[in-house]
């Protein structure tokens, strides 16, 4: 799917006293931690709605696929909400692709979050709608954020401001300065978008791979094989996020340096983005610039 930028949608900011939608895409979820990032968002002064088959559990998936599609498309079809933020990934969103409206979506954009597994969706409507996303914390993982995650959640949906990301130990493994739309997310949810109807293209945009619990030898046969589906050819740019309890992270950097040797872009890694600890929240399809 090949997007033209200059008709990227950003949707309308957050304001307090707005209304936040949840919905379930992937997997069941913990209802401790969810109430808990329920708890910051109601704090915040925003009102929370919870749809009736939100803890729905069909084995490992929340739900049916149909029933969890449908969840989302009235979720955007609610002119009452204005945001609308993911329980939890897991897995599962890929599997409800086919049965969204995209059309609907299309003509009531608003603000959608989410991470891991959620960035199947991330990207798609992204590439199919035009709606730029927000790659950030889910329900059950904002509760127990540190403040700075929690902040930057709300910065990122709230400010009139321009948005700036440092990392605290920031690693350069290609030098250079580009600007461009920002794509990406979750690596192994995105390779399992290549060969699909659904795989996004990266052409002319700054990409952001994370990762959590992955083997170097699996970054690796994740990585060749986006590079051979020629998910890498026109890349402007690449970012990394965390890669938690993947091993050692010059590990991965390696294989990194390995994959793009023959691109010249700007690489930089080290961002809390993603899986660590801290998670800053971040919106996909706007430009971006990256300075390495």
């Amino acid at each position: 799917m090949r997007l033209n930028n200059s008709k990227a949608i950003i949707p309308t900011r957050l304001s307090h006293g707005d209304m936040i939608g949840i919905v379930a895409p992937s997997s069941p979820f913990n209802r401790r931690a969810f109430k808990s990032g329920i708890a910051v968002l109601e704090k915040k002064g925003f009102h929370v709605t919870v749809p009736g088959d939100l803890f729905s559990k069909k084995g490992y998936l929340a739900g049916s696929d149909k029933q969890r599609a449908l969840q989302l498309n009235n979720s955007f079809a609610n002119p009452e909400l204005k945001a609308i933020l993911c329980a939890r990934g897991g897995f599962g969103a890929l599997r409800i692709l086919p049965f969204l409206d995209y059309r609907l979506i299309s003509r009531h954009p608003k603000i959608f979050i989410g991470f891991s597994d959620i960035t199947a969706l991330l990207a798609v409507l992204y590439y199919k709608c035009n709606l730029v996303t927000f790659h950030g914390p889910v329900a059950t993982s904002l509760g127990g954020a540190p403040a700075e995650t929690q902040n930057a959640f709300f910065n990122a949906l709230m400010s009139q401001n321009a948005l700036q990301i440092k990392s605290s130990q920031p690693i350069c493994l290609n030098p250079g300065i580009v600007t461009a739309p920002l794509a990406g997310g979750n690596l192994t949810t995105l390779c399992h978008l290549a060969g699909t109807a659904f795989a996004p293209d990266f052409s002319d945009h700054i990409l952001l791979l994370e990762d959590r619990g992955e083997a170097a030898y699996r970054i690796d046969r994740m990585l060749s094989q986006m590079k051979l589906a020629g998910y890498f050819e026109n890349l402007a740019g690449l970012i990394l996020g965390s890669f938690e309890e993947c091993g050692p992270t010059e590990s991965v950097y390696k294989i990194v340096k390995n994959i793009f040797k023959t691109k010249n872009i700007p690489i930089a890694a080290g961002f809390e983005i993603g899986h660590g600890t801290h998670n800053m929240t971040v919106p996909l399809g706007v430009r971006v610039e990256l300075d390495a």
